[in-house]
């Protein structure tokens, strides 16, 4: 599961792998040092910004630290990661392929007028693709607006010799034509509704379903994550699944992953890693699920190295019905520093279980391998870039979670680049009083850490389902995704006001439990609604699981005056009265929730989900509409990745792999469809 923190950006994230006691492996050259400070005043972190969206860099701190086979390893599997680029770009829709090509050929090959408004239009939709993988938006999911006409665009093609067909026109300038990538209402038909191209164009949402539960074992206790990677379509009337493998679908993507992946498990750090790392390659050459699985139980119980990663069919958050997953590569070395320090939270995670408002029934008698980490980043693609998580934990299959445990990381230097990144005003706008400002300065940094690391390791590693229920996939179905979300952010919110956080040293004072209190009804009811054009629903699994956490409070809260707006100027605020009494609502919807995920009670979550998720209040987002637009900060980031470029001597051995950062997000992409375009475009 991913965490991430778009408008109010804390500064703890996880997810990714290792833990344990952070010993290097016997086979390892050097152990890097404990502490790590390379911090450079002068690294530029924000470099351009368009539409809705600032584009940052994030920096690889002490890469000189890591050995030359550690190095090695990094370079790897970003190539290998990158191998697999265009599979998301294809998976998000069937003709985001050809339209980049077209739109790229078109804008490296015109030589005519590019100061007129009609070509920065035509450059702004091109990033604005490149920034979604794809023709649709990264967040809302609504299909991206040429604000160019479709006469400018003729113009383009000709004077340039790029073909375009009529279909492809039609796509582009028709607002209707697959206009949403994911849909989230049942009503309005989730598989026939949706562009994303995990399923056959004649694929009905009943059949994809009938199709799903006629793969369940009723009471098998290690179900296959099955859907994860194939596409459903019908082949004489009947479905069958394309399986994306060497030889499959996206077979020559996944050639050269599996080519990179090879040279990676050579330099392993240690045999566990080197053993994952033979899975995870023997899953992408047979596409066998049972594969997937030994892979994910070994890479879980592989805690020892400096070195991680994430990579493969992960995240189902673009699947419409959660089964099928996105193609996602992120690339991790160990902060021992920042790791150590948090290592008390992993080792008290039986605490937490035990002393959870849920339900006894509900509870873990045992929570096992938990491991967490804070991580720099050294490369993303797929599902993960330009658009990056700050925190994640896995494996996803609950079952193996349960039985052998997850791997949490929080993204470090991504969080850095975020906080180190100009901007600011969005707090001194929407915070209630000097109070709520002040310790939200003080505070907000560590209690936004605390918050993403105990979604990540206490929140997705907590509860159990009952005996016999599915997993919530089948059960909950559409709504399953921001149930989760909620649930984990609930956990995190009931224990940032345990005074256990500070007697571990997690903290200085509950004064940071209410400072991301305020922090999350601000953002939940308030701020995240500028990401919305007006009149439009909250789809997005993230941000509706904050809509529905915080309007649910609020709601409960309003009778006994524990939260309060207030309305001042013409200005909605949240004033929380009595946090302590927040902490009581806090922990009666988790409560609730865990039982809604326990239970598979499906009619609870879309209750949830829709009733208090869903809807957006037209005059309060038209007031945070106008309030954010004075203050011109953009309400998304992306990232371009560090370039790591390798040294050769004449025999063509790696002596040395040096960092480097491009200055132009437009670079970046273009060298990213020439070297890895490894899918031709489907015409």
């Amino acid at each position: 599961m991913k965490f991430s923190r778009y408008v109010i950006i804390g500064s703890l994230a996880l997810m990714a792998c290792g833990s344990g006691e952070q010993q290097p492996a016997a086979t390892q050259e050097a152990k890097a040092p404990a502490a790590c400070v390379d911090n450079d005043s002068t690294f530029k972190y924000e470099v351009e910004s368009f539409a809705d969206i600032r584009i940052l860099r994030y920096r690889i701190p002490c890469w000189d630290r890591l050995t030359l086979k550690q190095q090695e390893l990094v370079y790897y599997l970003t190539q290998a990661g990158l191998a697999g680029r265009d599979i998301m770009w294809d998976q998000n829709y069937k003709h985001n392929l050809e339209i980049r090509s077209i739109l790229e050929k078109i804008y490296t090959t015109y030589s005519g007028d590019k100061t007129v408004a009609d070509w920065v239009a035509f450059e702004t939709y091109l990033k604005q693709i490149w920034m979604s993988n794809g023709i649709h938006h990264h967040y809302s999911n609504l299909k991206h607006t040429p604000k160019f006409s479709k006469a400018y665009f003729t113009t383009l093609l000709s004077a340039t010799t790029t073909e375009c067909s009529p279909e492809i026109m039609e796509v582009i300038f028709n607002p209707k034509v697959d206009a949403r990538k994911v849909e989230k209402v049942a009503a309005k038909g989730l598989v026939e509704n949706s562009a994303v191209n995990m399923y056959g164009d004649d694929v009905t949402t009943k059949e994809a379903q009938e199709y799903y539960a006629s793969l369940a074992k009723p009471g098998d206790r290690a179900p296959l994550s099955y859907g994860i990677n194939a596409k459903l379509v019908k082949k004489d009337g009947k479905l069958t699944e394309e399986v994306y493998k060497v030889g499959g679908l996206y077979g020559t993507a996944l050639e050269k992953v599996v080519y990179w992946l090879e040279k990676a498990e050579k330099v392993a750090e240690n045999d566990q890693q080197a053993a994952a790392l033979r899975k995870l390659i023997k899953f992408y050459q047979t596409g066998d699920l049972r594969t997937w699985d030994d892979f994910n139980i070994q890479w879980a119980g592989a805690t020892e190295g400096d070195i991680d990663y994430i990579h493969g069919f992960v995240e189902v958050y673009n699947d419409p019905l959660g089964n099928r997953g996105s193609y996602e590569a992120i690339v991790q070395i160990n902060d021992f520093e920042a790791s150590d320090r948090m290592k008390v939270m992993m080792q008290n995670a039986q605490y937490f279980e035990d002393n959870s408002p849920i339900m006894p029934q509900h509870k873990k008698k045992e929570v096992k391998g938990i491991t967490y980490r804070v991580v720099n980043v050294a490369g993303e693609a797929g599902d993960a870039s330009p658009s990056t998580p700050i925190g994640v934990n896995l494996p996803n299959a609950q079952w193996i979670r349960t039985t052998h445990g997850s791997k949490s990381v929080s993204l470090g230097n991504i969080e850095d680049a975020y906080n180190n990144a100009p901007g600011g005003g969005m707090l001194e706008e929407f915070a209630n009083d000097a109070e709520e400002i002040e310790r939200a300065k003080k505070y907000g940094n560590i209690a936004g850490k605390l918050h993403t690391a105990m979604h990540e390791v206490i929140g997705h590693a907590s509860g159990q389902l009952e005996e016999g229920v599915a997993p919530s996939s089948q059960t909950l179905k559409e709504f399953a995704s921001t149930i989760e979300e909620g649930r984990a952010d609930l956990v995190a919110l009931y224990y940032v006001m345990d005074p256990k956080l500070v007697e571990l040293g997690l903290m200085e004072n509950l004064e940071v439990g209410k400072a991301e209190y305020d922090g999350y009804l601000r953002n939940g009811m308030l701020v995240q609604l500028r990401r919305l054009k007006l009149g439009e629903e909250i789809e997005e699994a993230h941000m509706r699981n904050r809509a529905w956490v915080s309007n649910w409070i609020y709601e409960k809260g309003l009778a006994e005056n524990v939260i309060v707006k207030e309305v001042r100027d013409g200005k909605t605020f949240i004033d929380i009265k009595d946090y302590d009494k927040m902490r009581v609502l806090v922990g009666e919807l988790l409560k609730e929730v865990q039982r809604i995920t326990s239970s598979g009670d499906y009619a609870a979550a879309k209750a949830l989900a829709d009733g208090y998720g869903k809807k957006v209040d037209a005059k309060i987002h038209k007031e945070v509409l106008d309030r954010s637009d004075k203050l011109n900060i953009p309400a998304y980031g992306g990232f371009m990745n560090p370039v790591l470029v390798p040294e050769m001597d004449a025999a063509g051995k790696i002596t040395k792999i040096n960092v480097t950062y491009q200055d132009k997000f437009a670079d970046q992409m273009l060298m990213y469809s020439k070297e890895y375009g490894f899918l031709a475009p489907k015409k």
